[in-house]
């Protein structure tokens, strides 16, 4: 059975400059990022409403004022405008390709508080083997009417037991609460790669299963990343540099062949 390397992403501040909301959705509601946001930290306390909701909620809400139609179709046009860091449109390609040489079956995974049209909507959605991400339910008009997921902290955690079980279908609870013998892809076959904060739990969770759990940060900006390493929360904190023989290629590099060689 061929091995397979799982390569995990947070979105929003690891494979994109900022949060996908900030390119062109804030800007077509007339505001600013600092207003927009401002606005979600003001309804989260208000209403003692976690944050993931919060700005799904302020999304509809702000869009609703405005008369614009909040579809998928609209979402998924938003993805266009997203920004990268250096290398990331190459990054999965030349990834793959790697690992085929060494005999390992690469899979790109997308966890991200952030939204999944958007998401299906970039350069680089058809790269992911799955995009797991908040999402809305639409009427028969195409309007969100509601949240019909959202992945918060917990949430991005159990995202990872389905990968390992190989149980994506998010309506499949009894698969992934079985316990499993032999899983599809092993803890330490994974790769999660995140910028922080939000990220630490999976970080921290493949980290001690021996996988490997890089933080990246935008160059010259590691306050929040680098701590994590003195904490042992993650094995290396390196800049979002996807490019070619960056730190960040070689350490991916690295662990790929670590797999190869091994006898798990």
């Amino acid at each position: 059975m061929q091995k397979i390397v799982a390569v995990i992403y947070d979105f929003d501040k690891t494979l994109a400059t900022q949060d996908m909301q900030n390119f062109s959705f804030i800007k077509n509601l007339g505001m600013t990022n600092d207003e927009f946001w401002s606005l979600t930290g003001e309804f989260s306390k208000k209403h003692h409403c976690e944050k993931i909701l919060s700005y799904l909620y302020v999304m509809m809400d702000e869009c609703r004022k405005r008369n614009i139609k909040l579809t998928e179709q609209y979402l998924n046009s938003l993805g266009k405008d997203v920004e990268y860091y250096e290398g990331v449109l190459s990054w999965f390609d030349r990834i793959n390709e790697y690992g085929r040489k060494k005999g390992i079956q690469v899979e790109h995974y997308i966890i991200s508080s952030g939204n999944r049209e958007i998401l299906k909507g970039t350069k680089i959605a058809d790269k992911c083997t799955k995009i797991f991400a908040c999402n809305y339910v639409y009427d028969d008009e195409g309007n969100a009417i509601w949240p019909k997921m959202i992945i918060n902290y917990t949430s991005k955690t159990q995202c990872l037991f389905r990968i390992s079980k190989g149980t994506l279908d998010i309506l499949d609870d009894d698969t992934v609460n079985k316990k499993i013998e032999t899983k599809r892809v092993e803890f330490h076959n994974m790769i999660y790669i995140g910028d922080g904060i939000t990220d630490i739990p999976c970080m921290t969770l493949i980290k001690e299963r021996h996988g490997l759990s890089i933080a990246v940060y935008k160059s010259g900006n590691s306050e929040t990343a680098a701590p994590l390493v003195d904490d042992k929360r993650v094995d290396a904190s390196v800049t979002a540099d996807y490019r070619e023989n960056s730190k960040l290629d070689k350490l991916v590099k690295a662990k790929i062949d670590l797999v190869a060689l091994s006898n798990h």
